[in-house]
């Protein structure tokens, strides 16, 4: 299986794959927002102050004990990688330097077993566990906070890889937390499946951490959420084990494999999860189209969705973000063909959709017989396979993009919601609303995008991409403006009748509007799951729960 790969300390992915800017897209956010000349250099190791840790020898002896000496580090850029997510006041804390909150240790254990034995452990000697998988989270989801503890770890999982179980006649595949999700579709694809879960995290993101998280993939129009995909669980809590075995559905009670499934690690770790999957598709058709405008798109993919023939990747963008996009990729030779293109079929602006069919020969073939008389019917215009393809080649791309752009001196990052189709228009106005005018309070012309990104019959999501000018010097003031429009945006969410989060989770940037999500008695019943699982408060303190 291919190896675990380490992040960087101050930004995403692998350090081969770095975007740059066209000439033409740092012309405009010059313009637009006084784009810095020069990227600025990120903190080295030697610029943090490493805190001693907290733990007792005694207490490290019998975490030690547990998994082995070598399974418990100490070292000082171990401890610093699973500090923090990717977040974006993850990000300027880990590009400043200075004094960060840091786990007192790393922690690998290697089985169910083990991780059953090290919560007894930190239970006894008042130690706070944060659950760790890929680090990929954008809300604070794996901050080592302490609560009221002692000390606290991070429980790194990834030593717990691999698929424990596949049942290919049932297409139920179980797989160990730490699995990535390039290892498993490296294990599921020879034997003719797929998970079909590709976030725009996939390449780090682990199984442990789309089951906790309730994740969504960029195909789930087609392959569904990972919730809608989880048939088994098993988690180990402080109290003991709770396990459900596979099951294609049952009627006894409430599903409790809902209740820790998005549980974020505040009830125990997630040791196995059962997942159904997919045939692995013959056949994948890429498109790319410009429908007039945003609200015509929308109107398009509900049709689409509730006719029941919607590709698996449904994604359309607003009108800023097809600007933004195809400046991005291609400057101005992409953009002038484009409109060319267009003018010659009579389209003036509009959007860009992106349609991706998967399956069988046959089964695409249906499906788009089915899907472009509805297409068509709405005036989209086609533009062709190649955006398509060239979409489906850049779709993890984003969080290099705002390496560059935050290295360049911007503030810039992404919220996400979803709401019932009639509320859509209200839920968009709501919160680009909000995002712009907080943004503009820093000074230039804010860009806020904007696109859809996953239908269901009864509504669908919207994922907002802002870019704005950074006023803040230190990383304090840096991370106070992102939270002024981060605030802003969330209010915005509530007044427009949308999810706080539709898949990227609570953790701790969420947490202030679970009550407003859940309502009273929701977090009353919440508490008491917490406090029958984990009744010592050592798991993930300060995530989910307000």
């Amino acid at each position: 299986m291919a190896e675990r790969v380490e992040m960087p300390l101050w930004g995403w992915g692998y350090a081969d794959h770095a975007r740059q800017l066209s000439a033409l897209a740092e012309s405009q956010l010059y313009e637009r927002l006084g784009l810095s000349d020069a990227a600025s250099s990120p903190a080295a190791i030697s610029d943090f102050v490493i805190s001693p840790s907290r733990l007792s020898e005694g207490q490290i002896d019998r975490l030690a004990r547990v998994v082995g000496g070598s399974c418990v580090s100490h070292d000082p850029a171990m401890r610093l990688l699973r500090s923090v997510g990717k977040s974006y006041p993850d990000l300027v804390r880990m590009r400043s330097g200075g004094a960060v909150m840091l786990p007192d240790a790393v922690v690998l254990p290697s089985s169910s077993e083990q991780v059953h034995e090290l919560l007894r452990v930190c239970v006894a000697e008042s130690i706070a566990v944060v659950p760790f998988g890929g680090g990929t989270s954008v809300v604070g989801g794996v901050d080592p906070l302490l609560g009221s503890h002692s000390a606290v770890i991070s429980l790194d999982l990834g030593s717990m890889v691999g698929l424990s179980n596949i049942d290919v006649n049932s297409r139920i595949a179980t797989f160990l937390p730490g699995t990535n999700g390039p290892q498993v579709e490296e294990l599921l694809n020879p034997q003719g499946l797929t998970l079909g879960h590709f976030p725009q995290s996939f390449e780090f993101a682990t199984v442990g951490g789309f089951v906790a998280t309730r994740s969504a993939g960029q195909a789930s129009t087609g392959y569904g959420r990972i919730d809608k995909n989880v048939v088994g669980l098993e988690l180990v809590a402080p109290t003991g084990v709770t396990a459900f075995k596979a099951m294609p559905g049952s009627a006894a009670g409430p599903d409790l494999r809902q209740l820790l499934v998005g549980s974020e690690g505040t009830l125990g770790v997630i040791t196995e999860a059962s997942l159904s999957v997919a045939k692995l598709p013959d056949v994948t058709d890429d498109r790319g189209w410009f429908v007039k405008s945003f609200a015509a798109g929308r109107a398009l993919l509900q049709d689409l969705e509730q006719a029941g023939c919607a590709p698996a990747v449904s994604r359309l963008s607003d009108e800023q973000e097809t600007e933004v996009s195809l400046l991005m990729a291609g400057g101005g030779k992409l953009q002038s063909a484009l409109s060319g293109y267009l003018r010659l079929r009579r389209v003036q602006g509009g959007c860009l959709m992106i349609t991706g069919f998967e399956g069988s020969r046959q089964s695409v073939e249906a499906q788009l017989r089915a899907a472009l008389p509805i297409i068509h019917r709405h005036g989209a215009v086609a533009v062709g396979h190649g955006i398509g393809r060239a979409w489906r080649k850049g779709r993890y791309s984003g969080p290099y993009l705002r390496d560059v752009l935050m290295g360049r001196g911007l503030l810039v990052d992404t919220l996400e919601t979803a709401a019932p189709w009639s509320d859509l228009e209200r839920l968009y106005n709501s919160v680009g609303s909000a995002l712009r005018e907080n943004l503009a309070s820093f000074g230039g012309d804010p860009i806020v995008m904007c696109h859809v990104s996953h239908l269901y019959q009864s509504g669908a999501s919207l994922y907002f991409t802002w870019i704005g000018r950074q006023s803040g010097v230190t990383a304090e003031e840096q991370i106070a403006n992102w939270q002024k429009v981060k605030s802003a945006a969330g209010d915005g969410i509530v007044a427009g009748g949308g999810t706080i989060t539709h898949h990227h989770a609570i953790g701790h940037d969420h947490a202030a509007w679970m009550e407003s999500e859940v309502g009273s008695q929701g977090l009353a019943l919440l508490r008491a799951a917490k406090s029958e699982l984990d009744p010592a408060g050592i798991m993930n303190p300060g995530k989910l729960l307000p």
